[in-house]
């Protein structure tokens, strides 16, 4: 049988829509890797000024400590009114709020997010909060995709593709991770496989990730030295690991559940006091370790190496562990993927120093298992196992430890699914509902109020 010409022109039609929604794909990418890369770029800046900051101030005793102090708790309150005064969505990590717009649970945010997102995570992961660069750099892409549809009047469902694929190509160039971009896209905000979305979310990583090495280079973020297959003998452990770190991944989600609870029982305390506070507390901690502040890379690169003493490895553990919902808490933009990685390194090696300290016939190094720890921890917190390690393959270059980092991320997946924990972006997801519906009440109130203002000025 053959086809009628209206067949013919409504798959011409498709056609058409297809590659005018992959073009503007491609434009999307190419924007928010020129948005990623400056980030990226201003936050090392604002890294470097920290550290210079604090050099120039342990000479000056008690005057200088108080500029450091003061300095790390003053840029956070800037970052929290900013979100307060000008987007409340751009508070946090901003993937959950990404995620509800994709489900049409609420609406798009407006264009206005953008450099909100931009300055204040630039002041708040500048500051010293342990705070991801990959949250702001989502969110960026996010708002860069739905200011190109609505200029280019796209409907709703192209308006999403846009989306989507811009929320992965700010992952990608926040990572240097193309792939993980891509696959972040389709595992965890959108959570099927489109076509559509698909195709897009492709060729905006490509065009993000090629534009953005232009200006970051095409280096991998962290340098690991070479690493031998892991023999079958020791493949168990790595199993192990994946129990350790999904126990990890439950402490963590609720600790920083918790964290975010007991913020909002502070209410009444404004908002900017309350980040001024996060942030005062993390100028105490970079006064006497800088070492241990900001998004943590300098962190995961040490323990990838292997080299730290363990006692500095057990102490750093343990306050980033804290200090990551803490900084979460402050309502300032920032996101949990570098925070995650630190963690799951740094459990790693530790996991790994006693493995070798009993099985010392085996000779994995520690950072084989600070590397598989990144890609089993991120698992059992966000439940997304192929963008885990994907992005831990493509961060690290390494290719010989995918088979132990599959056994454990399928370990750290079982074990919070067992103990019923939620992914924390469902979880977050929730309070971002939850604030929207609170945000909507209030917005009804003040709207009934003014108008009864107005019936009582014209009764009178």
């Amino acid at each position: 049988m053959s086809s009628s010409p209206h067949d013919d022109t409504t798959a011409a039609d498709e056609c058409a829509a297809l590659l005018k929604l992959a073009l503007l794909a491609l434009a999307v990418g190419a924007m928010t890797g020129v948005a990623g890369a400056v980030f990226r770029i201003a936050l090392e800046r604002a890294d470097r000024l920290r550290d210079a900051v604090i050099a120039w101030a342990h000479p000056h005793a008690l005057g200088g400590f108080l500029v450091v102090v003061l300095a790390c708790a003053i840029a956070p309150a800037i970052a929290a009114w900013l979100v307060r005064r000008f987007s409340p969505h751009a508070s946090g990590s901003g993937i959950p709020h990404v995620e509800a717009v994709l489900e049409g649970q609420i609406p798009p945010a407006p264009f206005g997010l953008v450099p909100v997102k931009f300055f204040g995570g630039l002041l708040a992961i500048g500051s010293g909060l342990a705070l991801g660069r990959e949250g702001p750099s989502v969110q960026i892409g996010a708002g860069i995709a739905y200011f190109t549809s609505r200029m280019c009047r796209c409907n709703w469902p192209d308006c999403r593709v846009l989306l989507a694929a811009g929320a992965g190509a700010g992952l990608a160039t926040a990572f240097n991770a193309p792939i993980a971009g891509a696959v972040f896209v389709l595992e965890e905000l959108v959570r099927r496989f489109e076509h559509r979305i698909a195709i897009a979310a492709l060729a905006a990583s490509a065009t993000s990730i090629a534009v953005g090495r232009l200006f970051l280079g095409d280096m991998p973020d962290f340098t690991v030295g070479p690493i031998s297959p892991v023999g079958a003998e020791a493949r168990a452990l790595f199993f192990a690991l994946g129990a350790m770190a999904g126990i990890l991944a439950v402490a963590y989600n609720r600790t920083l559940l918790a964290t975010l609870a007991a913020a909002e029982r502070l209410a009444a305390v404004p908002v900017e006091l309350r980040a001024a506070l996060i942030g005062g507390a993390v100028g105490v901690l970079a006064w006497f370790a800088p070492e241990l502040v900001g998004g943590g890379d300098n962190i995961t690169q040490s323990a990838l190496t292997g080299h730290d003493a363990l006692t500095f490895v057990v102490v750093a553990f343990l306050i980033r562990f804290a200090l990551g919902p803490l900084s979460y808490a402050s309502a300032t933009p920032g996101g949990l993927f570098a925070p995650l990685l630190v963690i799951g390194a740094q459990s790693g090696l530790l996991f790994g120093a006693a493995c070798q300290f009993l099985f010392p016939d085996l000779g994995v190094p520690r950072e084989a298992y600070a590397l598989v720890g990144m890609a089993a921890f991120f698992t059992g917190v966000v439940r997304a196992p192929v963008t885990g390690i994907v992005l831990v393959t493509e961060m690290t270059a390494n290719v010989s430890l995918l088979l132990p980092m599959l056994g454990a991320a399928f370990v750290a997946m079982l074990v919070p699914t067992l103990l019923r924990d939620a992914p924390i972006y469902d979880s977050l997801r929730e309070l971002t509902l939850r604030k929207e519906q609170a945000m909507q009440q209030i917005g009804q109130q003040k709207l009934r109020r003014e108008k009864e203002k107005d019936e009582r000025r014209a009764s009178t």
